[in-house]
């Protein structure tokens, strides 16, 4: 199993958020969420980005 950590960037503001996991073999398309985003103070989809 390959898990792979990633980003999680705020869609409005480029912020990015939250670190998470996630199995690159079941899962090969991109994660989006609805995630609280700080900067925004609301709700909006986060989407993945690469980690560092």
């Amino acid at each position: 199993m390959k898990k792979r950590q990633v980003r999680l960037e705020c869609t409005i503001c480029k912020s990015i958020n939250y670190l998470t996991f996630r199995n690159a073999k079941t899962a090969p398309e991109k994660l989006e969420l609805n995630k609280f985003c700080k900067k925004c103070r609301k709700v909006t989809p986060h989407k993945e980005s690469k980690a560092k």
